[in-house]
């Protein structure tokens, strides 16, 4: 179990005829309780899916008492009538709970501009209220899949057991910062009040998911909602809950780089030595976003030469006479000038290690990315037609 792990939370999914393929489509988490403290972020794109302008009135009071999420349909650039069918559906989902709409965040993933049918979400909820369990986890992880290969869910228990934090996660392309494609729920029992649960959530993705960038795609529905019932009666600290927090989020990140798109290879990028941390992310990203370095991997050649080249597009501190780039290990680069041979790079494993020495400070940071293969193009080619 994922969502439905921690006490007090119950889940289900289901396939409400949204996807042709007949497969489950829409799900339902629900907070039973005691408590519904939350805290959500969403993406940075100024182009915002219905559910997304949605979501962030229902957020603003920090209480949410349950999310409802389909796949098949982005519900954006669909007009008046897709935000009126988000509305519907909240207030379809607060009535067969007894709650109010506005306690309902509602999230959609799919096709951009395309119109889901809202009685068939109607009718759904309904389907979905009848199945929701305390095991319905699993299903719930499997309704948010679009092209996704495997559902991305975990668990982290606090120390000894006494509370503990679970998560389901749909995303494999337009994976990019300020969040990924994606969309998140994740459930704690833990005792944790909402402006503390804001301040966690923020300071986890900064690590796990912000620094997540598949192919510099930004989403327009990217959302991560986080929701205490309180159930376990047990508060703990700050620090406690924000390191397995983050031990989550940095989880399901890594769930959604292995599921990619296409990608042969997961790349980590550190950047050592940076002045600043924001600068050791802006190098990582540089180089993350290099389709010529993303395709030089994809192709096995350790061609380190694109690292550097991206690297001195960015504003970061640092002496282009002497940079250090090592390829899994392999120092390829010393001084900004050739050093070990290249040939002892092997990239045929799927993990591939990129460090980057910036010998301007104390400051590291790693961001995730994948190689750019003929499977991505291919995927991305054909996604709407």
């Amino acid at each position: 179990m994922s969502v439905t792990h921690p006490a007090g939370f119950r889940a289900a999914g289901a396939a409400v005829g949204l996807k042709s393929s007949g497969a489950k489509d829409f799900a339902l988490v629900v907070n039973d309780g005691p408590d519904f403290d939350s805290a959500t972020v969403f993406t940075s794109n100024r182009c915002k899916a219905n559910p997304v302008l949605w979501s962030e009135q229902v957020v603003k009071d920090g209480v949410v008492r349950a999310v409802v999420l389909n796949s098949g349909g982005a519900n954006c650039y669909t007009g008046p009538e897709g935000f009126l069918t988000t509305h519907r559906v909240a207030e379809e989902v607060g009535a067969a709970l007894g709650v109010g709409a506005g306690d309902v965040v509602v999230c959609s993933t799919g096709l951009i501009g395309l119109v889901n049918d809202r009685q068939l979400l109607v009718d759904g909820v309904r389907v979905l209220h009848s199945r929701l369990a305390a095991d319905g986890g699993n299903d719930a992880a499997e309704a948010i899949m679009t092209t996704d290969t495997v559902s991305k869910q975990v668990v982290v228990q606090g120390p000894g057991g006494a509370w503990s934090i679970g998560g389901m996660a749909k995303g494999a392309g337009m994976l990019a910062p300020a969040l990924a494609t994606m969309l998140v729920v994740i459930t704690t029992d833990a005792v944790v009040p909402a402006g503390q649960l804001d301040a966690s959530l923020r300071a986890a993705t900064r690590v796990s998911f912000d620094r997540l960038d598949s192919d510099g795609c930004q989403s327009t529905n990217d959302t991560v909602t986080l929701m205490a019932s309180g159930a376990s009666g047990v508060t703990p600290t700050p620090e406690e809950f924000t390191a397995a927090l983050a031990e989550l989020c940095t989880d399901l990140a890594q769930q959604l780089l292995a599921d990619a798109e296409g990608a042969d290879h997961e790349i980590a990028i550190t950047t050592l030595n940076a002045a600043s941390e924001d600068e050791a992310v802006e190098v990582g990203r540089s180089v993350a976003r290099s389709n010529l370095f993303k395709a030089a991997v994809f192709g096995k050649d350790p061609n380190w030469g694109r690292v550097l080249a991206s690297v001195g597009t960015t504003t970061a501190a640092f002496d282009p006479a002497d940079l250090d780039v090592a390829m899994n290990g392999v120092w390829v680069c010393r001084h900004s000038t050739p050093a070990e041979d290249p040939a002892l790079v092997d990239l045929g494993p799927r993990k591939v290690t990129v460090t980057i020495d910036l010998k301007a400070g104390d400051a590291e940071a790693t961001v995730w990315t994948n190689d750019l293969t003929h499977a991505y193009v291919h995927e991305n080619s054909a996604y709407s037609s």
